[in-house]
């Protein structure tokens, strides 16, 4: 079942008139209005099966409830591609990057599931993200092999990617792999289209071959458009990867461009409906601004892991300026409500989903059929692999979220074995300290991290005696928690473990509580404020340790949860953003990814030695 709505509070319209018109383009392909749609996506990580999202709902009552609701995955994308674009004029399908990384699918087959759908999917470009880096040039060139074997491939694009000379992807090896830009045709006009890569936190966060760089984004792109231009080509998409707010900026600062679909953010654009279910805009949809000719940008995303698609309608003039750009993103959900886990009522069931439908920004589809069954295999792979076991577990590894008997004395589903354990008592809950050891070494992996800084309250299981399946460590970090590389003085480290304890002492809410890999303190909480921590030290790149210094600036991993300044780490939520870079790498995949390791060693998985647990020594008393 497909129902698509269009309402006047669905649509953002942006009339454009009375604009200064820039010169326009002389030649064969300056020509009569036209509209394009632009149908596109981003940030699908590899996420190919449907979601489960929390939205609120009006009952049979009245009464808005939460719900679950099952929302995307990559059949549903296909279905809805078809459906949106269907009977529209000139459509352009687009995707803006990081198709791979942040699920089994990728770590089972490097992409293959993910091409094959994105192929079935029939984008006509996509846009190289950061993530499309993290298994170096030779992951990527492998990638884009399957892409390019399957029966409808993208054009690649990266306009500011300069391969190695030893690179699999360079110029001299495979010289058209990756575009800067390309050139389509829609009613007999030429569009192009320029894809752009965020290059820091490409060269930074991800893993590149060494001689493979990043040119300025601004620079490079304003050099194409110029390009194009001289071509004859009057109408401009910029198809970028480098974030919502570099997107808004990049508008302003360019001359000659028309549109924006970005990525690499994860942003939800739309209208004050989505606030209606529960779900938050970071702007407009579509956000438009001034390039620095002074004519309108269009500026769109659409949030992440295949949850939405998003289409945009673009008018242009017979001289390829934008006169009106309106769409929205559409939320693709199916019919299977539930509340708690359990069905709903009849009644309640059938009003809940005429509330959904009614709602502007929800496109209740099906998922494709033909998709699901290219999917199939993939999925029953995955499934077993989530049977699999990666390592064997020597000894109980307990759930604790604080240390001492008091606060949190009976957290372990393992019973006394784990809440009357001594070591546990005295420096916390084992799994926790795992974690933030495997959030350490996927940082020092990836951007060379020095400490890692986990709360407590996001691991959520004990580690019983015996072996541990790929379900176990998904059952352990249950949550969508993304890593989060922070350049953080010393002193501000230490402002937000105090503020982690704050959340335990004032908020009496123990989920806050700090667990590090690559620091150690102890704790008094007879001490007031700002001295509760003392003889904290950090492991230098050797291992020995040494005390922190508070105006020496360090390399910190932790979790966007943090990083945004939940659990009460203000702090962290308040550092510069010059200083946060989001690397989109999922914090489950990093402790799967260390038991793995560890599995295929032949190695046990068991308690780490007691110097590299966080909390050395912990006193409640005199409190």
């Amino acid at each position: 079942m497909i129902t698509l709505k269009l309402t006047c509070t669905a649509v953002i319209a942006v009339m454009l008139t009375g604009c200064a018109h820039q010169p326009p383009v002389s030649g064969p392909h300056a020509g009569a209005p036209i509209e394009i749609t632009l149908l596109h996506i981003n940030d699908h990580h590899s996420h190919l099966d449907q979601d489960t999202l929390t939205l609120t709902l009006p009952d049979a009552s009245g009464v808005a409830r939460p719900v679950q609701v099952p929302t995307g995955g990559f059949p549903r994308v296909i279905s809805a591609l078809r459906t949106l674009g269907d009977q529209q004029p000139n459509v352009i399908r687009i995707h803006s990057g990081d198709a791979v990384t942040g699920d089994l699918y990728f770590n089972l087959n490097q992409g293959q599931a993910d091409a094959d759908l994105m192929g079935l999917a029939c984008f006509d470009t996509f846009t190289l993200g950061n993530h499309e880096f993290d298994s170096r040039d030779q992951g990527l060139a492998g990638f884009l092999e399957m892409l390019e074997r399957t029966p409808c491939p993208p054009v690649v694009l990266s306009a500011n990617v300069r391969f190695g000379a030893n690179s699999p992807l360079s110029p001299a090896v495979r010289p058209n792999a990756v575009k800067p830009y390309t050139i389509l045709e829609r009613d007999e006009q030429k569009i192009g289209l320029i894809g752009v890569t965020i290059a820091g936190k490409t060269k930074n966060s991800s893993r590149p071959d060494p001689d493979t760089h990043f040119l300025d984004e601004q620079n490079t792109v304003q050099e194409h458009i110029d390009e194009l231009r001289a071509q004859g080509v009057n109408k401009i998409i910029v198809q970028s990867h480098i974030g919502y707010n570099r997107d808004r900026k990049l508008a302003r600062n360019l001359r000659g461009v028309d549109v924006i679909v970005g990525g690499d953010s994860h942003s939800l654009l739309g209208p004050p409906d989505l606030q209606a279910l529960g779900l938050k805009a970071e702007g407009p949809y579509p956000t438009v601004e001034r390039s620095a000719d002074g004519h309108p940008v269009c500026v769109v995303q659409a949030w992440q892991y295949a949850q939405v698609v998003g289409r945009l309608a673009v008018r242009f003039d017979e001289n390829g300026i934008v006169q009106s750009c309106q769409g929205q993103p559409w939320l693709l959900a199916g019919t299977s409500v539930t509340h708690n886990g359990k069905p709903l009522p009849a009644n309640e069931r059938q009003a809940i989903l005429s509330a959904l439908e009614a709602n502007p920004v929800v496109l209740l589809t099906e998922p494709a059929r033909d998709a699901q069954g290219l999917l199939a295999p993939y999925a029953q792979t995955k499934q077993r692999f989530g049977e699999q076991v990666l390592v064997r577990n020597t000894s109980n590894l307990c759930l604790r979220r604080v240390p001492g008997t008091t606060l949190d004395p009976a957290r372990s589903a393992l019973g006394t074995v784990c809440n009357e354990n001594p070591h546990v008592i005295a420096h916390g809950g084992d799994v926790q300290q795992l974690v933030a050891q495997a959030l350490l070494d996927y940082g020092k992996h990836y951007f060379e991290a020095e400490i890692a800084l986990q709360n407590a309250g996001g691991v959520r299981i004990d580690l019983p005696a015996g072996p541990v399946t790929v379900a176990d460590t998904y059952a352990t970090l249950p949550f969508k928690n993304q890593l989060v590389r922070i350049d953080i003085y010393g002193h501000e480290l230490k402002a937000s473990l105090e503020e982690g304890l704050d959340a335990l002492l004032v908020n009496r809410g123990s989920g806050g509580f700090p667990y590090a890999a690559g620091l150690r303190w102890n704790v008094d909480l007879g001490k007031s404020k700002g001295e509760r921590f003392s003889a904290l030290e950090v492991d230098d790149a050797q291992g020995n340790p040494a005390p922190l210094q508070a105006d020496q600036r360090y390399r910190l991993v932790t979790i966007d949860f943090l990083a945004d300044g939940a659990s009460g780490y203000r702090t962290l939520g308040n550092l510069p953003a010059e200083r946060k870079v989001n690397t989109g790498l999922d914090y489950t995949q990093a402790f799967l990814d260390y038991l793995h390791t560890l599995g295929k060693a032949d190695k046990p998985l068991e308690r780490l030695p007691t110097r590299a647990y966080s909390t050395q020594s912990f006193k409640e008393s005199n409190r």
